[in-house]
């Protein structure tokens, strides 16, 4: 669901990982479809990578991402810290308040509705994913 999905610190919105280059990779915009290399010296992260802190040790953002859509939430991002909060604490009743941030939330958020928007988030892809990390689960 979340592979090759990028976010790049100093640019907006999400990116798709298109090929490598010599000192660089190349991404394409989730926004607009433009295509521009990303340098090593920008902080790149892998969506697949990244998880947020709860009361008992991390969740993979994928999962966050899952929970959001099963429990078929449509929160708009420029609602107020409050209503965020509320909302994600729906998804994940047991985050870390201490630690997870209001503007953690609503990038959550954010990168949710576009993933949405883009097709990527589906009921296919969600299904996919937990499948995937039930795999990996028994693996160990």
């Amino acid at each position: 669901m979340l592979k090759d999905i990028l976010a790049i610190s100093g640019y907006s919105g999400l990116f798709k990982l298109v090929s490598q280059a010599k000192n660089s990779v190349i991404v394409e915009s989730l926004v607009d479809g433009k295509r521009l290399p990303a340098f090593g010296a920008s902080k790149i992260s892998a969506l697949e990578d990244i998880s947020m802190y709860t009361t008992d040790g991390d969740i993979l953002l994928g999962l966050v991402f899952a929970e959001i859509f099963d429990k078929g939430m449509d929160i708009d991002p420029k609602s107020d810290p409050k209503t965020l909060k509320a909302a994600f604490k729906e998804a994940v009743a047991n985050f870390d308040e201490d630690r997870v941030y209001a503007s953690d939330i609503k990038k959550v958020f954010v990168w949710y509705k576009l993933l949405k928007e883009k097709g990527i988030i589906t009921a296919e892809t969600v299904a996919a994913y937990r499948e995937e990390l039930s795999k990996k689960e028994e693996e160990k």
